[in-house]
């Protein structure tokens, strides 16, 4: 199954359902604000039993890169990501350059999202807006719905 770009969140449970095969793990990649680690962890543990406990980690981006990104890229195609991002509602400036550290997260959202796919990755991108404790809520409560 190819690497979806963005889907709305009310998708997102039907695509991990027909995505994730036996012995496969499910990677939550958080390029969002530090400080959603209860929301993380429910959405984790909403996949984890939806799927019949497969293996579900998560990580903030793009720090997550240093320590499992070669993996996710290189190793044995078994990994189903999940990106999930925001608008920053609080941007700064990066200093003595025209872009902000935002336009920078973004860039490498993208860039690891291009690079899961052009490996053939089973990768899908959700997008969350400006609200990210809402958008969390939204697709948690989706994802209990549809793994239920």
């Amino acid at each position: 199954m190819p690497a979806v770009e963005s889907a709305d969140p009310g998708t997102v449970g039907s695509w991990l359902k027909d995505t994730v095969r036996p012995r496969d793990y499910v990677s939550l990649q958080a390029y969002l604000p530090f400080g959603q680690d209860d929301a993380l962890e429910r959405l984790r543990r909403t996949v984890r039993d939806g799927l019949d406990g497969a293996a579900v980690t998560a990580g903030y981006g793009p720090r997550f890169l240093h320590s499992t990104g070669q993996a996710y890229k290189g190793g044995p195609n078994r990994g189903v990501f999940l990106q999930v991002t925001c608008d920053d509602a609080k941007d700064l400036a990066v200093p003595g350059q025209r872009y902000t550290f935002g336009v920078v997260k973004a860039a490498q959202a993208r860039g690891d999202f291009q690079v899961l796919a052009e490996r053939d990755r089973r990768a899908l991108r959700v997008h969350l807006g400006p609200d990210v404790a809402a958008g969390l809520k939204t697709l948690n409560a989706a994802l209990e719905k549809a793994l239920a």
